[in-house]
């Protein structure tokens, strides 16, 4: 059985019609891949739709602000993609006076575009014969092959980088790489693959040594860090007092509201007590409400969220806060846990 015009044969049959597919334009390319990393493509299509939409090549792009940037982002996490998509556009409005590089050599060296991006987009533009690896391909290599070294080790990047060189249709590199990644989202996948209508499996070593959810390994690197944030809704007639981040932290230069972390949930008697408290609204805190907790993960940490409704003001601003109108706060970069708290309290 030949894998390759299997694959291909699956592919040509069984493809979804994705919008992304239908086009040779480089600039395209590149807004789907980024979006789409670490983001199903259910979530990530109507954001897809929503930026090329609004900023059709990459000129309108590079011109837009952070802030218009990271506000149509929102919900979609790991907001560096965005700034980096940005600080991408820029450069390519520079450098290549708003030509998208199509060339793994030159796509390379643009801001947030690894091997893997710079791979898909060669290979899906210009056809280029460049192997692309994410962990769809890792898990269909791995389970084909039965290779059981770490895909997030050193060691395991280069054999599973030269495995899918080595698979690579050089006639074809840019449709076999789509239906690598498509085999492995639609059939080979993380749970309950589809063996059952697999067109490789006779050749496929977990499924014949009962490997499947043993493969691919990974090594377990990432530490949690646990935190927990107190947010204060503090209202001035029709305007709301936000904070406009730093980029020390998640979510760099977006805006939340006035924040106090602990190192544990503490129970509100000790939470108006606790001195970071007690220094920005003194002794007389006037509390109207305050909302269940609501935990929300991130790769490497997961965060408990609750927000408290004042009728006190702070004793003095930070240079970092300001007052903005209800109505405005529907244009500012809000992470979306946050914004699904002030979109309920003020209906917007």
């Amino acid at each position: 059985m030949d894998f390759n015009n299997e694959l291909a044969h699956w592919y040509q049959e069984n493809k979804r019609d994705l919008p992304w597919r239908n086009t040779t334009d480089a600039y395209v390319i590149w807004l789907s891949e980024i979006i789409l990393q670490q983001t199903r493509v259910e979530q990530g299509m109507p954001y897809f739709s929503r930026f090329l939409e609004q900023y059709p090549n990459v000129g309108s792009f590079a011109a837009a602000s952070e802030d218009e940037i990271l506000k149509l982002w929102q919900g979609l996490g790991y907001y560096s993609r965005g700034r980096n998509m940005l600080k991408t556009a820029r450069l390519v409005q520079e450098i290549h006076k708003g030509q998208f590089p199509q060339t793994y050599d030159e796509l390379i060296k643009l801001k947030g575009i690894g091997e893997y991006t710079a791979a898909a987009i060669a290979s899906f533009s210009l056809n280029e014969a460049k192997a692309v690896v994410d962990g769809n391909v890792y898990r269909v290599i791995a389970r084909y092959l039965g290779i059981d070294e770490p895909i997030n080790s050193t060691k395991g990047k280069k054999i599973f980088q030269q495995a899918a060189n080595d698979f690579l249709n050089k006639q074809n590199p840019g449709l076999h790489n789509q239906a690598m990644m498509e085999f492995g989202a639609v059939i080979c996948k993380p749970k309950n693959p589809a063996c059952g209508i697999c067109p490789v499996r006779t050749g496929c070593y977990a499924f014949k040594h009962n490997a499947i959810n043993s493969l691919p390994v990974k090594l377990n690197k990432i530490k949690v860090r646990e935190r927990y944030f107190n947010y204060f809704l503090v209202t001035d007639g029709h305007k709301v007092l936000v904070n406009k981040r730093d980029q020390t932290d998640i979510w760099a230069n977006m805006y939340d509201l006035p924040l106090i972390e602990t190192t544990a949930l503490l129970p509100p008697d000790a939470l108006f007590s606790h001195p970071m408290v007690t220094g920005l609204f003194g002794n007389d805190l006037k509390v109207t409400e305050i909302s269940p907790v609501k935990k929300h993960v991130l790769t490497h940490q997961r965060l408990y969220v609750r927000l408290i409704k004042l009728q006190s003001k702070p004793i003095k601003l930070k240079e970092q806060w300001l007052y903005t109108s209800v109505e405005d706060l529907k244009k500012l970069a809000i992470p979306k846990i946050i914004f699904i708290f002030i979109k309920n309290i003020f209906n917007l």
